[in-house]
């Protein structure tokens, strides 16, 4: 595996001392080496419509799902029901991920859960020996990318972020002709996430949990609130800074992990700048509606625009992505353009496709795209597998993920520029935000300290 050069990452001798739920520190269990025709166990932890996705994704590229891990019975009941269209066999099913960390015939698990609770699984999974494929985004704080990072490399596990455009041909493409020269020297790049108009959000009133449903354990690291139907349901946690970065980050990483890919995988900005607010919804969402940011890097400027009030921005459709069709580029949601000194790259995401273009709008070259997925999970199975490392391995989107964050800080700071220290993992005299980094955990849910 390769060696770790973040200074923050020479300390990771120690016990663990976290915990889930009364889940006690225990000493990694050693996987087996799989062989190339032997399948991969998996896990599924967090049984929401992604993870179902992802979970039945890996049986089709020859993985057994074993367990079936969420707190929401009905949940584990959906997900179970989806994937036996692919497996015959029936998975187990838990609501403690206890178990498929101690079950020493499970592989790997994908951990789908709510963003605030990616960090502890994925580091416990990889104490327990196993290799982890991780949701995007993979933290809901900096540290807690540190710490993954820590903790992967100290076990020698595999761990792979749910970025998937990092596995589609498409995209390689476009790095080989950036790489060609083609484009010039590159010093602005921009990234889109201007989402399409969404529904108005009202948290509603409280109530009792549903029968068998631990909101509690659901909570986790974040402050105890009532139980709201209306924050559990699709996704609507993401309305709250206690769970999650907002849309911003949830939908964003994609576009910026591109875009980080696209210029050679920099370390982190020295410094990022935010503007934003909410200027058009009066509702009970927690998140601006309007934001833009920039990163200053060593030779070029980031900008990441987001917004999700226009009606007429759309996504790529599936159309799209299924045949040799091109967006409407100025209209696309979720489109990255990089300014080079002689083309003009525009490229959108999750098979989106691209264009190179010189004056009067001449497109020179280009490619058409398809759906990452198949293309990611396939890589995860391989580098289980293999020990190789995979597309979208931690450290390599530490800095996508991590600059998302920061710019969410900036925000939250009152819409100001911070410098950021890399060396240090902190920015630079400003303690306040340096608070940021790190959040504030609940006893029983905490991140270790020492992976």
């Amino acid at each position: 595996m390769r060696k770790m050069t973040r200074r923050t990452f020479l300390n990771t001798s120690g016990k663990t001392v976290a915990g889930l739920c009364g889940l006690a520190a225990f000493p990694m269990a050693t996987s087996s080496v799989l062989g190339a025709n032997e399948r991969v166990n998996v896990a599924l932890i967090g049984c929401g419509n992604r993870g179902r996705y992802v979970a039945r994704g890996l049986i089709e590229q020859g993985a057994k799902l074993s367990y079936l891990c969420d707190l929401h019975p009905e949940r584990i009941e959906k997900t179970g029901k989806f994937v036996e269209k692919v497996q015959a066999e029936k998975p187990q099913i838990t609501k403690q991920m206890q178990k498929v960390f101690d079950d020493k015939s499970v592989d790997a698990v994908v951990v789908a859960t709510p963003h605030h609770w990616h960090a502890l699984p994925a580091i416990l999974a990889c104490q327990a020996g196993k290799d982890v494929y991780v949701e995007k985004p993979h933290c809901y704080c900096i540290w807690e990318s540190l710490q993954m990072m820590k903790a992967a490399r100290k076990y020698d596990r595999i761990m792979q972020v749910g970025t998937q455009n990092r596995s589609v041909p498409y995209i390689q493409k476009a790095i080989e002709y950036i790489k060609s020269g083609k484009l010039g020297d590159i010093h602005l790049v921009k990234v889109f996430n201007l989402k399409p108009k969404r529904k108005v959000f009202r948290l509603g009133n409280s109530s009792a949990p549903p029968a068998g449903f631990d909101w509690n354990a659901w909570l986790g690291a974040a402050p105890q609130r009532p139980y709201y139907q209306s924050i559990f349901e699709r996704m609507k946690w993401k309305n709250f800074w206690d769970f999650s970065g907002g849309d911003f980050l949830d939908d964003g990483i994609h576009q910026a992990d591109i875009a980080t890919m696209l210029m050679g995988n920099p370390a982190l900005p020295k410094s990022v700048s935010a503007a934003g607010g909410r200027f058009h919804y009066t509702d009970d969402s927690e998140m601006p509606d309007l934001l833009e940011v920039c990163f200053h890097f060593d030779n070029f400027l980031m900008t990441v625009e987001h917004s999700c009030y226009p009606e007429y921005m759309r996504k790529t459709s599936g159309t799209i992505r299924r045949n040799d069709l091109l967006p409407y580029w100025t209209q696309n949601s979720t489109r990255i353009e990089l300014y080079g000194t002689k083309e003009m790259m525009i490229l959108g995401r999750t098979g989106g496709g691209w264009v190179s273009m010189v004056s009067g709008g001449k497109v020179v070259e280009k490619q058409y795209g398809r759906h990452p997925d198949v293309f990611h999970q396939k890589n995860f199975i391989e580098s289980v597998k293999s020990r190789k490392l995979p597309n979208a391995d931690i450290e390599l989107v530490h800095t996508s993920c991590c600059m998302m964050h920061m710019a969410n800080i900036a925000y939250r700071m009152g819409n100001t520029t911070l410098s950021f220290d890399n060396a240090a993992e902190k920015f630079i005299d400003n303690p306040r935000a340096d608070n940021y980094l790190k959040r504030q955990y609940r006893k029983g849910f905490e991140v270790p300290e020492k992976v």
